[in-house]
């Protein structure tokens, strides 16, 4: 009979671990056999994960829960947004980001772990079947809203930091980690510390991402994984409408707020903003577009930067043609040239150039009907980037670094004024002001990259202040940088931003 009855417990554990994928995991199951079984519900068009588990406990040499789940073989980043849903039974019951060695309930793991009273922890079981550990120095939130939580391995070192909406993220702690396989099993998890009681979270802006060796060189390693995603700057929740294994780049937001641009692969292509099947836009001959384009305040004529042969910094050229595709007009001769943004009378364009092999790159005005460049700066120093009108056409906003680290600046339209915006640790770059021109967007990349360099495939965060000053939040944490947001990126109602992120998957 124990026979036929371990049969039976060990079938239900085969059938569990084999439930059908429900949003970007592989699996869903309860581990441990929690008295209660719990369950996992994806919303497609939300984008939200449903959790709701029991489950004695996670600690101890053994553990129950409910887990949603994938096999990852190296090093990833795993990053959401959890809220309890309820005032829930125990202060202890857990939710958060789980890796493990297996699915068996004595398995070697580790922990991302908030609890129902607020405190935060990183735990872990170092070996199948020994007792949990977390570090003496336990680190306490009061939390009031929803808390960003991310676990991050790297090698044989597992890393947790948290953030409170709208706050960089904070290292947690780190643990050298020495029971874990190669190909560990990763995802989330909750736990009700009630062998009777049930639990649920909700989860959102959830991210798996493997991050790409140090060194790694894109043109001569090869381009991973890009997603478009759009961002509701109040809210802060994310939304992914177009993946592709390969590189694309710097959405526009078109001005019937119904579609995107962005670049691929030479070519600029048009997408629903609900996602579907990008529709390449008609540029004729110049089919060498990077990341530089955008489209003018009265929505009729969209501005390319393309490359052409032979030339200085791959000749990249600022072109303007028909939004709706046509041929291309050259508005630059010499090269390289960097169009970043439009005069509020449609009539000009702002664009960065390099004029000379060793000088600095500066900012530079002209119209597009004909007639001479004009330079906006003359700093001997450091570099400058991403200039772009406001709305009222009462300053250019960029990105220079003259102070040291690259900071959003601002300057009249002829040049005057400049004034430093931004003073911190981080490098800030792609200043992009709001229609309403209430907001300042901008991508933050680490402190430790050189000031005027905006690689690919960093840690950064993309950050809102008022445009009439005070202090910048995240709206958002992801695994990105060239090509995340480039260029002028919001909806005309100045409620969402489109952007990139990266990953292997």
């Amino acid at each position: 009979m124990k026979q036929f009855t371990l049969f039976i417990f060990l079938l239900t554990s085969i059938i569990s671990l084999g439930q059908a994928p429900v949003g970007a995991f592989q699996g869903a199951a309860d581990v441990g056999n929690p008295k209660i079984a719990g369950s996992s519900r994806y919303d497609d068009k939300t984008q939200e994960y449903i959790i709701k588990g029991a489950g004695a406990n996670v600690w101890f040499n053994r553990d129950e829960f409910h887990y949603m789940y994938n096999k990852i073989k190296g090093d990833f980043i795993l990053t959401a947004n959890f809220e309890f849903n309820g005032a829930g039974k125990n202060p202890h019951r857990k939710v958060g980001w789980m890796v493990r060695s297996s699915v068996e309930p004595e398995s070697a793991h580790a922990s991302a772990v908030v609890h129902g009273d607020g405190l935060i922890t990183l735990q872990w079981r170092e070996l199948r079947g020994a007792f949990m550990r977390d570090p003496e120095d336990e680190v306490f939130f009061k939390k009031k809203k929803a808390q960003v939580i991310q676990l991050e391995r790297s090698g044989n070192t597992i890393t947790m930091r948290i953030a409170n909406p709208g706050e960089p993220l904070q290292l947690v702690g780190s643990h050298e980690f020495q029971g874990l396989p190669e190909e560990a099993v990763a995802g989330l998890f909750i736990c009700s510390h009630e062998a009777d009681v049930s639990e649920e979270a909700r989860i959102w802006n959830v991210r798996i991402d493997q991050p790409v060796a140090d060194g790694y060189n894109p043109g001569r390693d090869g381009y991973i994984g890009c997603r478009l995603e759009l961002l509701d700057v109040t809210s802060g929740a994310r939304k992914i409408i177009h993946e592709i294994p390969g590189r694309l780049e710097a959405p526009n937001w078109m001005p019937d707020g119904k579609n995107l641009l962005f670049n691929q692969d030479g070519s600029i292509f048009k997408i629903p903003v609900e996602g579907g099947t990008p529709e390449k836009l008609n540029t004729g001959t110049v089919d060498r577009n990077n990341n530089d384009h955008g489209i003018s305040f009265d929505g009729k004529l969209l501005a390319i930067s393309s490359g052409r042969q032979g030339l200085p910094g791959g000749g990249s050229t600022v072109y303007v043609l028909p939004i709706g595709g046509g041929t291309p007009k050259q508005i630059t001769e010499a090269t390289p040239s960097y169009w970043h943004g439009w005069a509020p009378n449609n009539k000009e364009v702002l664009y960065v150039g390099q004029r000379g092999e060793k000088t600095p790159y500066h900012i530079y005005r002209a119209p597009i009907n004909g007639g001479p460049e004009v330079a906006l700066t003359n700093h001997t120093n450091g570099h400058v980037d991403g200039p772009e009108y406001s709305p009222d056409g009462k300053y250019i906003y960029y990105n220079g670094s003259q102070s040291g680290t690259m900071q959003i600046w601002r300057m009249k339209p002829d040049g005057s004024g400049k004034e430093q915006l931004t003073f911190d640790d981080y490098n800030n770059w792609f200043p992009h002001i709001s229609p309403d021109g209430k907001w300042i967007a901008y991508i933050s990349f680490p402190g430790d990259i050189d000031p005027d360099s905006h690689p690919s495939y960093k840690r950064v965060t993309l950050k809102l202040m008022p445009t009439t000053g005070g202090a910048p939040k995240v709206i958002a944490y992801l695994y990105g940088g060239q090509g995340t947001i480039n260029v002028p990126s919001w909806s005309p109602d100045s409620k969402r931003l489109a952007f990139v992120s990266n990953s292997k998957k």
